[in-house]
């Protein structure tokens, strides 16, 4: 088309677009991208983890209660540290 704006203008458009049906909480260091709404048992069942054999870290915190992990909302910003057990001899 001999008109159309240049193709610039679109990615300067959708670039300050803002998805607010995502997060992004740190998990051990690492950016993690995450539906709006999960959890920390959302987010232990999408790493393939057991709550069992972990010890979770929010926000400085160490969460306790492994019950209480599908009440914990995870939002944009949260920091998590998850400590795996490992057996041996």
């Amino acid at each position: 088309m001999p008109n159309a704006p240049p193709l610039s203008i679109f990615r300067r458009m959708s670039a300050g677009t803002v998805h607010r049906s995502s997060i992004t909480p740190v998990v051990n260091g690492e950016p993690k991208a995450m539906a709006a709404g999960s959890t920390i048992a959302d987010l232990l069942c999408e790493l393939g983890l057991d709550p069992r054999l972990v010890v979770v870290e929010h926000n400085r915190t160490i969460l306790r209660d492994r019950t209480t992990y599908a009440a914990q909302p995870l939002a944009s910003g949260d920091t998590i540290e998850i400590v795996h057990f490992v057996g041996g001899g």
